[in-house]
C-alpha cells in the first residue's frame, strides 16, 4: 500500500465531501454510534503548550481521533499496527512521509499507512491544527521514533 498526500484546494469540493463522507462512516462505524458532535473550528488547545498538544476527540475499539496543533515540528515516527490519517485544518508545514516531502496546509489529506515513516516541520507562523485519526484504537503506545 503507498502512502498519499492529496492537495484539497478550496475549490474542490469533490474532496471534501469525500473526505466528510469518510470521516462520518469513521464516526458511525463499529460499536456505537457518535455520541456527540463538535465544531472543529471552536476547538482550541486546553491551555498553554511548548510544541505539540494532542486533544482526544472520540474513541472506540475501532479508531482514535485527536485534534493535534503543532507550533514547530513533530519528530520522525512511525506506527507498528496503526494506520493513520491527517487532515490540516490551519497552519503549513512541510511533511516527509517516506521518501516523499511534500508542503501541506488547510485543505490537505494525508494517508500514513502502518510502519510509514513521517515528521513535520511547520513553516507558518501559527500552529498547525490537524485532526489525527488512529485505526485501531490508540493508546499512544504505538509511536515509535526513529532517533530512539
Amino acid at each position: 500500500m503507498k502512502s498519499a498526500i492529496v492537495y484539497l484546494g478550496q475549490s474542490n469540493t469533490y474532496y471534501m465531501r469525500l473526505f466528510s463522507i469518510l470521516f462520518l462512516i469513521t464516526v458511525f462505524t463499529g460499536p456505537s454510534f457518535a455520541q456527540r458532535f463538535a465544531h472543529i473550528a471552536d476547538q482550541l488547545p486546553d491551555g498553554e503548550y511548548e510544541n505539540i498538544h494532542v486533544k482526544k476527540l472520540d474513541d472506540d475499539p475501532l479508531t482514535t481521533t485527536y485534534l493535534i496543533w503543532v507550533k514547530e515540528t513533530v519528530r520522525e515516527h512511525h506506527h507498528a499496527e496503526h494506520t493513520e490519517v491527517v487532515y490540516v485544518f490551519e497552519g503549513e508545514g512541510l511533511m516527509t512521509l517516506g521518501e516523499q516531502e511534500q508542503k501541506i496546509g488547510p485543505g490537505d489529506y494525508v494517508f500514513i499507512p502502518k510502519g510509514t515513516l513521517h515528521s513535520v516541520q511547520v513553516l507558518s507562523d501559527e500552529p498547525m491544527k490537524v485532526m489525527s485519526i488512529q485505526t485501531p484504537q490508540f493508546d499512544g503506545s504505538d509511536r515509535i521514533f526513529s532517533d530512539q
